[in-house]
């Protein structure tokens, strides 16, 4: 008998839409030129690619030349924090982001610190929510860009933008948010929330992989940070990857066609895991704010568990998911997002991630429910430490993130 296979880890990656599949094949193999190229093959590309500009812009609700076309999120995020910070250097060298970034922001800001910038990193309360009179107080005359994540892409939290974009912009700041997260999954509009440079990434949308966009409100003083050719309007040099864009175009037609069903059917999968989980499940913390978060995004800590061996034993049972314990990585260490929400190292490692997608079913759900407890009965069985003060945290679930279970 052949074993269910159910894919629970959207957060990572998107299957590709078969429509965004056959509009690319159709751009690789019969409508295949150079989009720089002026020839009728060029223009034919060309003018699929300014198609997709428009698609993604309305996505978001910006203007198509405001539209950039990227490899992705780490270079769209690269290019906002780098390409302000350099521009903008005269006025100021202080730049505003969270300790819960994705590291295409952490490390990028780590590197310019190392050039003569200096960042706040700012805390996260125990639901991974910054505080605004925090953001208001880091606020200094040499503040040249605040970059907050729209929606944390662990525990789903999605930040109050609007109110950060007004603080920004009452300031004269520029705002940017990775939004790789959230782009086709919550409604957006740049305007209404005064983003200045918004990051995005096809594969989580349901677009190929390798490729992605970066908004650039118009008047956003930024460098470029990529040089060669003249493409992207002297903004991103570099051969346009077509199909590519054309594929992301068609998935941002699609997400924005289909936005209010595929929000209504995720929302009500992962609150039916949520509800059934917290409440059949001993010993459990869910990490992430309860109502302002990502409509397919569960991340639970389960006491008394390691992360990586829930998700093999998942793995066994069809179940692909993923976990805040970067073990898999070659690191040791628990998510930076978990710590900076208060969890200890313990609870943290017992981390798992569901995140659910439009093609995800109810049957899924129910399957995931029965063999979850069964897996974490066994794994628990064999930890030394099950059983001790188990009462104590029973009692109050949410002591799990203050627990140390580590005596010895």
């Amino acid at each position: 008998m052949s074993v269910k296979r159910i894919y629970f880890d959207h957060s990572a990656t998107t299957p590709v839409d078969q429509e965004v599949a056959n509009t690319m094949l159709e751009y690789m193999t019969e409508k295949f030129g150079n989009a720089s190229s002026i020839h009728s093959f060029g223009r034919e590309a060309k003018k699929a690619v300014e198609e997709a500009r428009e698609q993604v812009a309305k996505l978001i609700g910006a203007q198509s030349n405001e539209i950039f076309f990227t490899s992705g999120g780490t270079e769209g995020d690269n290019w906002a924090i780098k390409g302000v910070a350099y521009a903008n250097r005269k006025k100021g060298n202080h730049i505003i982001t969270t300790a819960i970034e994705h590291h295409a922001i952490l490390h990028t800001c780590e590197y310019l610190e190392k050039n003569g910038f200096t960042v706040t990193y700012l805390p996260v309360d125990e639901n991974a929510m910054i505080r605004l009179e925090d953001l208001k107080n880091a606020i200094t005359d040499k503040t040249i860009l605040i970059s907050i994540m729209f929606a944390n892409n662990e525990v789903g939290t999605i930040q109050p933008i609007k109110e950060i974009g007004q603080i920004a912009k009452d300031k004269g700041i520029y705002f940017h948010t990775d939004a790789v997260q959230a782009v086709g999954n919550y409604p957006i509009d740049v305007k209404e929330m005064n983003i200045d440079l918004l990051s995005l990434s096809g594969h989580k949308f349901h677009a190929g992989k390798g490729v992605g966009a970066l908004y650039i409100r118009r008047g956003v003083r930024i460098e470029e940070i990529q040089h060669g050719g003249a493409h992207e309007r002297n903004m991103r040099a570099g051969t346009e990857n077509v199909p590519g864009i054309v594929g992301l175009g068609k998935a941002a037609e699609i997400a924005q066609r289909d936005m209010d069903i595929k929000i209504k059917h995720i929302t009500g999968l992962r609150d039916k895991l949520i509800a059934e989980v917290m409440e059949k499940i001993p010993h459990v913390k869910l990490n992430g704010h309860p109502t302002m978060r990502l409509p397919g995004n569960v991340n639970f800590s389960f006491l008394y568990v390691e992360g990586e061996s829930l998700l093999l034993n998942l793995d066994l049972k069809g179940i692909a998911a993923s976990s805040g314990s970067a073990c898999t990585s070659g690191s040791l260490d628990p998510s930076h997002v978990l710590l900076a929400m208060g969890l200890s190292h313990e609870v943290a490692h017992g981390s798992l991630r569901v995140t659910l997608g439009r093609g995800n079913t109810a049957e899924e759900a129910d399957y995931f429910l029965e063999v979850l407890p069964e897996i974490l009965e066994r794994l628990r069985s064999m930890s030394p430490l099950y059983g001790q003060n188990t009462e104590t945290l029973a009692s109050n679930p949410c002591n799990l993130c203050n627990h140390q279970i580590a005596q010895h």
